[in-house]
């Protein structure tokens, strides 16, 4: 089967199919190019979708994803980022391997055909151009013939008329023959044309056209193929891509498999846990017998005074908070001696209703932990820096985190001064790369700062140990290494305006927050201005700028000199005054002492 002797005179016809094969190309690939356009706008849609729902960095959000639910939630967002990945791979193969390949191969069919159907027309013309050399002789060959008929018989009439001379009869007949001769010569030329006509004629229907349409012909079979290559790619294209996806997706399956329902209930509890223990048995109040309201070990006046008294002279011990009732608030005391005989001469306690147990420990549950006192408010404590506002085990977990990133500093800082040890032997060893003596006082910050990392990490530290049991309080000496950084947190008794109490030991709200404060503001003057002054046993002066930024400490400047009221116990930290104003602790290390032994005794204010 060929189109050059099937379809010899389907020239045009030819024409028209070959330029609606090139469209149907140019189609398809306008279809691949939408179908990549489509793979990148879902790829990013994908991506944008995984994105807004990633954990913000140092957010609450990330916290959450501790939980294994979350973390299978926080695997399927990774994995849905690599199969939005896939589908930008597919999107780049069908770009580069269909469209791109595809679009150059139409502009060589678009030449080819060009060139082809170009020959044809040319092949066209040839013959048509024969044709009318043809048609052309044909017609004076045709005109030759009947001149040499007319001047023939005009011969032969003046031949037969007597009355005609002889030189017309002559004349006529040399006419005659000249025509005859012009016919002769007509019909030898119009021979020869018709011979090379026939020729070229066949030439063009048995070797010429053929010849161009069966070009034609390959040339569009290659377009077929070359859509068929291109389909069979496009298909390969996807599927190459499924094992990935398919390995996306087992992810995804593995992930769901990891959920541990019983380890999410574990990090809630060591989330929320407050180490607290539940409250006891309430003890049974007897109401039978008249009783008789006396001061006793148990009672709420004794308990008070118990409380301011150690307020005032013994320090800022911490008390155990209380669950279940408003922070910062004693537990209720025990109520009084059921038994009228137990406190004979006591003045016998006023009758009153006594509220249902459900309705006190639904206040217990309700309540709201009270406003710090004013005192704490006008320092700054609202989250102190041991963590002490927190329950027992969210306090050890917060400080086991901070010792954590302290000693991170600290290593960091550690192998900073390691490097620049390294680089001090490197100019040792090569002065022309440079000057060892430069690199001194970065090994003096860095070392400084390695310092000052180690006092925080002893602090804190000295904190843990406290909440863990190991100490059995905070020592003095711990105190001074924290630099008294935040105000201390005695018993709720000590720190905050307490509520009354009703005679039964149940707790109103009967006094104005104004009156607290100034109750408790009160106590803390007085405990602090009955405080005598530490006479200066020497002097210092300040090596290093230190900035005391946290409660209990002092800022200095480099060169400044200060008064020695205390020496260093051995937790690193010496108590120097200012003025009479402005005293604390600074780092041992920051200062360089000289002791005066005849000063000690001595009152003396700069």
């Amino acid at each position: 089967m060929s189109w050059g002797i099937e379809l010899w005179d389907q020239f045009d016809n030819l024409e028209k199919h070959t330029q609606w094969g090139i469209d149907i190309l140019e189609k398809y690939i306008k279809f691949v190019k939408e179908r990549t356009e489509i793979e990148l706008s879902y790829a990013k849609q994908l991506r944008n979708l995984s994105k807004k729902y990633q954990p913000k960095k140092n957010s609450k959000e990330e916290e959450e994803y501790r939980y294994t639910a979350c973390q299978a939630f926080l695997a399927t967002l990774n994995e849905m980022n690599d199969y939005a990945g896939q589908h930008e791979l597919i999107s780049e193969n069908m770009t580069s391997q269909i469209i791109v390949e595809l679009v150059r191969y139409v502009q060589e069919l678009k030449q080819e055909r060009k060139s082809h159907f170009h020959d044809g027309r040319k092949a066209q013309q040839h013959i048509e151009m024969c044709w009318k050399q043809l048609e052309s002789s044909k017609r004076r060959f045709e005109r030759d013939c009947k001149e040499a008929d007319r001047a023939q018989q005009y011969f032969e009439k003046m031949d037969a008329d007597i009355n005609v001379t002889k030189a017309d009869v002559e004349k006529a007949r040399q006419q005659a023959q000249t025509r005859h001769q012009m016919a002769e010569d007509s019909k030898t030329d119009y021979s020869s044309i018709l011979q090379k006509f026939n020729h070229e004629q066949h030439e063009y229907y048995h070797t010429h056209v053929p010849n161009i349409f069966q070009k034609i012909q390959e040339m569009e079979e290659r377009r077929i193929v070359r859509i068929g290559e291109s389909v069979k790619t496009y298909a390969e294209l996807d599927r190459q891509v499924i094992p990935i996806i398919g390995k996306c997706l087992d992810g995804i399956v593995k992930a769901a498999e990891s959920i541990d329902p019983k380890n999410d209930s574990q990090l809630v509890v060591e989330a929320y846990k407050s180490g607290f223990e539940p409250p006891g048995d309430i003890e049974f109040e007897d109401y039978t017998q008249p009783m008789k309201r006396t001061v006793s070990d148990n009672s709420l006046s004794n308990s008070r005074g118990e409380g301011k008294s150690e307020l005032k002279f013994g320090g800022k011990s911490k008390g155990k908070l209380w669950p279940f009732i408003k922070k910062n608030k004693p537990p209720p005391p025990p109520p009084a001696s059921a038994s009228p005989s137990a406190v004979p001469n006591g003045p016998q306690s006023p009758k009153q209703q006594k509220e249902p147990l459900s309705h006190r420990f639904n206040e217990f549950m309700t309540s709201k932990p009270k406003i710090h006192c004013f005192r704490s408010l006008k320092r700054g404590g609202a989250t102190p820096e041991d963590f002490s506002n927190l329950p027992p085990e969210q306090r050890r977990k917060k400080l086991q985190q901070k010792v954590d990133e302290l000693n991170k500093e600290i290593q960091k800082e550690m192998d900073q001064r390691d490097a620049i040890a390294k680089m001090k032997d490197v100019y040792l060893k090569n002065p022309q790369m440079g000057d060892p003596t430069s690199l001194d006082h970065k090994l003096a910050e860095v070392g400084h700062n390695i310092d000052k990392l180690r006092l925080e990490t002893q602090k804190f530290e000295a904190w843990l140990a406290e909440v863990e049991g190991r100490l059995p309080a905070r020592s003095d000496q711990a105190r001074r290494q924290s630099g008294m950084y935040e105000a201390q947190n005695a018993p709720s008794v000590n720190n905050c305006a307490q509520d009354r109490e009703s005679p039964d030991g149940s707790y109103t709200e009967e006094q104005s927050q104004e009156s607290e404060v100034k109750v408790l503001a009160t106590d803390f003057d007085d405990e602090f201005d009955d405080e005598e002054p530490l006479p200066a046993i020497g002097t210092c002066k300040a090596l290093y700028t230190f900035e005391g930024q946290n409660e209990g400490t002092i800022s200095v400047v480099e060169g400044e000199t200060l008064y020695v009221i205390e020496e260093d116990k051995g937790d690193g930290w010496t108590r120097i005054r200012r003025n009479e104003d402005e005293e604390g602790y600074v780092p041992t290390s920051y200062v360089e002492v000289y002791l005066d032994k005849n000063a000690k005794g001595a009152k003396t204010y700069i």
